[in-house]
């Protein structure tokens, strides 16, 4: 049969190469093949069909046209450069070496802690003349203007003209003939105790911050565990140094 014939005769051809550099031709480099000018070809009409379309934006551009872009990307140098605010930055370096190493379980531990330890520096120290602590303000009403100049606080609260301004530990003058002073007297000493109470305030400020820090990680933590499960979800808020992203997630029936 010819067609059987035809078709074991295909079968032992050989595929096409094309041919190589000439041995005499070698420093012109290699000969470029059909599949190499196709590359170089798609890549040139691509570049060309770019211009024509970035040309024809150009001649329709409205002249009087505004958005707020052109504000917030001053060019630098012939480049757009977007203005960096404070709140860009989404997570410090800090922040993301501890949500790299760290489990949510050990960050939410030690927060707790941390939470334990100002509820009993509080205890301790009351707040009593802390600097953030808003000024206490008392109004003391009179019948006349007179007795406006002529009064004067210790009288009116009867205790001593020293211990006037102070906001704890006020003691009567009945008290201060009838009982004897416990505690520092001495200005030195009194000095030294405000200096320590001054301390205890700074480290108080410190584990409050500590605390706010840990609170913040652990937030970034749960998010990035949310986000794994295979739903839909809008982005309601960015992510800042301060704050985690809020995210609205599809509400699903449970079975």
């Amino acid at each position: 049969n010819m067609s059987s014939f035809r078709k074991a005769l295909k079968s032992r051809q050989k595929n096409h190469h094309e041919r190589s550099q000439p041995g005499f031709r070698k420093q012109l480099g290699l000969l470029e093949k059909k599949k190499d000018y196709k590359l170089r070809a798609d890549d040139y009409h691509k570049k060309q069909n770019t211009l024509a379309a970035l040309r024809k934006k150009a001649l329709e551009k409205n002249p009087d046209e505004f958005y707020f872009k052109m504000i917030s990307s001053p060019l630098q140098d012939g480049v757009h450069v977007i203005k960096k605010t404070k709140e860009v930055e989404e997570v410090t370096e800090e922040q993301k070496k501890m949500m790299r190493t760290q489990d949510i379980n050990y960050v939410e531990m030690k927060r707790v802690a941390e939470v334990k330890k100002i509820e009993r520096l509080k205890g301790e120290l009351h707040l009593l003349d802390a600097e953030s602590k808003p000024k206490n303000k008392h109004t003391f009403f009179v019948d006349s203007k007179k007795e406006v100049h002529s009064f004067n606080l210790a009288d009116h609260l009867n205790t001593a003209p020293e211990l006037v301004d102070r906001v704890y530990n006020r003691p009567t003058l009945e008290t201060l003939e009838t009982k004897r002073i416990q505690g520092a007297v001495d200005p030195r000493a009194l000095g030294k105790l405000a200096k320590q109470r001054k301390h205890q305030y700074k480290i108080l400020s410190q584990r409050i911050d500590r605390e706010k820090k840990m609170f913040v990680i652990s937030q970034k933590i749960q998010t990035r565990k949310d986000l794994q499960d295979k739903c839909k979800k809008v982005k309601v808020k960015k992510e800042t140094t301060s704050t985690s992203a809020i995210y609205k997630f599809e509400a699903k029936r449970k079975r």
